[in-house]
């Protein structure tokens, strides 16, 4: 692999443990990003740590950490007092229980990360696991000290490697019952639904995420290249505001667009490819 391990240790089930390695699996860093620049100088900036009462700058040395028991009242933390109460970790994912896939609340995931073999002599042992895991189709519920805490995570097979989600604590994860307490309960039937059914079977396709675009990020980089170039640049369209609607009428309209789109997309896949004339 390209990229640089984040992390190393060992995936430890029972008496079988084997040394692993851990590499982010997502990231942000080709996103379009910005500096904070002086509109009269064109010179960057660089954030001040100010004294809310007296307005004057805080030297690095003076800065620490503040818990706040009441209106500008705070306890004082030290950064060593902070560093001891971290837990040491002894550099092993230790799993827990075995889970089946499809028990898992995807509500609870964090961030995804690979894992894969430390090295050559930990590739047996680490395949043992992942096909174990494989056939009986399950995910492995395991805790480590990643990243000065003490992390729940949750390792699935993925290809010849493991794919690891960090997972967020139960007190972290809003209710759902909250979430939804003012949604009312509706019972519906008959045409409506059996519409809304064929609407959703002829919309059937597969998860793809080279599809997925970035309009934000596109947008953004298309509006530097313009100012770059010196091109004029067009404001985009606002949208209508919505209308109040027949829900039935749009229900049986989708239905329509959605069977003439759909037979569209037979035809053009059952059309034979175009022969080349003889030159």
């Amino acid at each position: 692999m390209a990229t640089r391990a984040i992390w190393k240790g060992h995936l430890s089930v029972g008496e079988l443990s084997c040394g692993v390695a851990l590499y982010s699996a997502a990231t942000t860093s080709e996103r379009i990003s910005f500096h904070i620049v002086n509109r009269k100088t064109g010179n960057r900036v660089r954030r001040e740590y100010v004294d809310e009462q007296t307005g004057k700058p805080v030297d690095r040395d003076d800065q620490v950490k503040g818990y706040e028991t009441s209106k500008n009242r705070y306890i004082i933390l030290e950064p060593d007092e902070i560093a001891a109460a971290v837990p040491e970790g002894d550099k092993t994912l230790s799993v827990e229980n075995f889970i089946p896939c499809d028990e898992i609340d995807t509500v609870y995931f964090d961030k995804p990360y690979f894992l894969t073999p430390a090295d050559e002599a930990d590739e047996a042992a680490f395949a043992l696991i992942r096909e174990g895991m494989r056939k009986k189709k399950v995910a492995a519920l395991a805790r480590a000290v990643l990243f000065r805490r003490v992390r729940s995570v949750l390792i699935r097979p993925r290809g010849c490697g493991l794919l690891c989600n960090t997972l967020n604590f139960d007190y972290e994860v809003r209710s759902a019952t909250d979430a939804f307490s003012d949604v009312p309960q509706m019972k519906l039937k008959g045409e409506m639904l059996d519409l809304a059914k064929h609407i959703i079977d002829t919309k059937r396709g597969e998860f793809d995420p080279s599809e997925f675009d970035d309009r934000y990020d596109a947008a953004l980089a298309e509006l530097v290249k313009a100012k770059a170039e010196g091109r004029a640049i067009e404001k985009p369209k606002k949208k209508l505001e919505g209308k109040v609607i027949d829900l039935m009428q749009a229900l049986r309209d989708s239905a329509a667009a959605a069977g003439k789109a759909k037979g569209k997309t037979r035809k053009a896949k059952a059309a034979p490819a175009p022969k080349r004339k003889a030159s």
